[in-house]
């Protein structure tokens, strides 16, 4: 009896073992299969998160070139406004009542000028007359010859090299000083008007000549792209053949629109070597390359 008694809890004790081993082994699977999917999780997380990440960086990617773009588009746009503002300045300058013409003329052409009302009132100085030097108030010096009044106005003016001396006077309400120094100087006249037609040439209007002149302010027609593009020739993009129509060179430049025409301005230049054709504002201009004798303008706004 007490044989069995034994055998049996041996087999007890036999039975609890394996049955712990079993439960172990089920702990143990479930513990492996938790690790497995916390495993799985984690990669899918690092794959997802890689890829948020991929789309992150082409995003950055994206706004990075979109910010590079629009830094050119304002570059150029920059670049052009610089362009306009330095050809309106060229041949149309705007200046104050006391603005002096040793101050203004500094490395672009000094020719026409547009004064303010009321500089009879200013206190810039005039030194000369007829002849005026160079540190003379340039409105207030074409007040004192007459080409202007009181209301303002347009006026040219053209440099005159060194004069020995410069004499006082009083002239339409304006006292100028007198001066026993040799300096530059410079005179002032009226801007004349000329209208002409779409044919008109600055070769026939206004040729270059040395010492340089002033060219009237053209008045030009409208509907000048209607004129036959034989007769009324555009040659070159921005500095333009002395043989091409004004008012079509000045329509191609952008200066003014063909339906409403107006005033322009033209600066007669030096020969080039060659001219570029181009398509602008509907009009095609032709290229031209080492002109015999030819001359060059070009063309500004009246603003």
């Amino acid at each position: 009896m007490e044989g069995e008694r034994e055998e049996e809890g041996e087999k007890g004790e036999e039975g609890r073992r394996r049955k712990r081993k079993r439960e172990e082994g089920e702990r143990g699977g479930r513990e492996r299969r938790r690790s497995k999917r916390r495993r799985s999780k984690r990669r899918r997380g690092w794959r997802e998160r890689a890829g948020e990440g991929e789309e992150e960086e082409e995003k950055e990617e994206e706004e990075e070139e979109k910010e590079e773009e629009e830094g050119k588009e304002t570059r150029r746009r920059r670049r052009r406004k610089r362009r306009r503002r330095r050809r309106r300045r060229r041949k149309t300058q705007l200046v104050t009542c006391d603005t002096k013409l040793r101050d203004q003329c500094k490395g672009t052409p000094c020719n026409r000028y547009e004064c303010p009302a009321g500089c009879l009132d200013a206190k810039g100085k005039v030194v000369g007359t007829v002849y005026y030097e160079m540190q003379s108030s340039i409105c207030r010096a074409g007040l004192h010859y007459g080409v202007i009044d009181n209301d303002g106005g347009w006026m040219d003016v053209s440099r005159q090299g060194r004069q020995e001396f410069f004499i006082k006077s009083s002239k339409n309400g304006v006292q100028s000083l007198g001066k026993y120094q040799s300096a530059n100087a410079f005179t002032v006249s009226k801007v004349t008007v000329k209208v002409v037609t779409c044919e008109m040439t600055v070769a026939q209007l206004c040729p270059y000549q040395k010492p340089a002149r002033h060219c009237p302010r053209i008045y030009c027609p409208r509907n000048c792209m209607q004129e036959n593009p034989q007769l009324s020739r555009v040659i070159g993009t921005r500095i333009y053949s002395d043989r091409s129509s004004i008012c079509r060179s000045a329509v191609h430049a952008g200066v003014i629109k063909d339906e409403s025409g107006g005033y322009i301005d033209v600066m007669p230049v030096d020969n080039r070597r060659q001219y570029v054709a181009s398509y602008q504002n509907g009009i095609y201009s032709e290229s031209l390359r080492n002109p015999p004798g030819a001359k060059a303008f070009r063309v500004f706004a009246v603003i």
